[in-house]
Parts: structure tokens; sequence; C-alpha cells
């Protein structure tokens, strides 16, 4: 069993933010394997189980909010007795360009504070994660805010591209590995680029 969670701030005020990548992309990859994201009894979650490849998967999207993602994560991590190393962890990364994905085995939460959340709850960092570049804003504004800022119109029109590929590499680390996740998305011309 593996689990995939999608980071991202509960409720229809936050949904289009970039904060909220993470969502998007969990909730394309549940219509993508036709499962429907329900509430989880006695997990603050709205999950799925799937089976991609053949490998049985829950998808999670936290209810808590974003810097208290890990007390939605670590019940599932009991309640389905997945290693750390089972699970993939989806989220925004302010440090990446607009678009572009990367994805780890393990590391630090690099200042992000659902990730952080995550391995304080669960006491290890040896998870994977999956970033999507959100870039920072040109005006040196304040980064919260722009965290929870709506995507502009160009990358509104990318966007969708974009939560595929990230679907896609959550279906690849499923199917292949966390090695041919790296090999296939971690490129520096991924950011519109397709599998090839």
């Amino acid at each position: 069993m593996k689990l995939i969670v999608g980071l991202g701030n509960p409720g229809i005020l936050y949904a289009s933010s970039r904060h909220n990548i993470g969502f998007q992309v969990v909730k394309y990859l549940a219509k993508a394997e036709r499962v429907v994201l329900k509430k989880e009894k006695g997990v603050r979650a709205l999950s799925a189980k799937a089976e991609i490849e053949g490998i049985d998967v829950v998808l999670c999207l936290p209810l808590t909010f974003m810097n208290l993602s890990g007390e939605s994560v670590r019940p599932l991590i009991r309640k389905y007795r997945i290693d750390s190393g089972d699970l993939l962890v989806v989220c925004d990364d302010l440090d990446l360009e607009f678009g572009r994905l990367k994805i780890r085995a393990f590391g630090s939460s690099a200042g992000h504070r659902g990730v952080k959340s995550i391995i304080d709850l669960l006491g290890s960092d040896e998870f994977s994660r999956l970033r999507i570049g959100i870039g920072r804003p040109q005006d040196n504004s304040n980064a919260a805010d722009y965290v929870l800022s709506r995507f502009n119109k160009r990358e509104k029109n990318e966007l969708p591209e974009i939560i595929k590929r990230g679907a896609e590499c959550c279906q690849v680390w499923v199917s292949e590995g966390i090695e041919e996740s790296m090999n296939i998305f971690n490129r520096s011309n991924n950011v519109k680029g397709a599998k090839e």
C-alpha cells in the first residue's frame, strides 16, 4: 500500500491559490483513476483508495490547514500500516520556476511548513516529495501573501498541463519507483516537456 498526499488549505477561499497546487494534482489523479475523494472516518482528511498498475494506493487531501498537515498524514500512515518510504507528498515550491517539477526520496522541509509538519509528526524525513514550482514574486512582495494569491492569466493557461505532468509523475512513482520518477521528471527541460 502506498499513500499520496496533496498539500493545500481546505475551503473555497484557497481553492485556486498557488499554495494549493498539491491539492489540484491529487484531485486530477483521483479523477484519472475514477475514484471519489471522501471524508476519511476518524481522520481530518478526504481520501480514496485506488489501484495504479496493480498497486494499492490511498490518495489524500488533508482537511487541516497547511501548517498542520502532519495531523492528517500520521493517522493514515498508522491506519494503513504504510512505511514512510511508501509516502509521496505533493506540494508547491517557491524556489522552483513556475511549472518545474522536482521529485526526491527524502530531505528537509526546505521551508515548506506543510512538509515540516509531516516530518515533525512522523519523526522522519525519509519520504518522497514532489515539488511543483510556483516561482517567487518579482516585486519582492511578501512570500506568505504570494503563495495564497491566484495564478495570473498566463500561468492559468499553462496550469492544466503542469497538473497533468504532476499526476503522471505520481503514477510513475507508484508503478516504477522513485529512481525512474527522478530520471524522467527532474530534467531541466521538464517545465513544458512531455515524457519522451
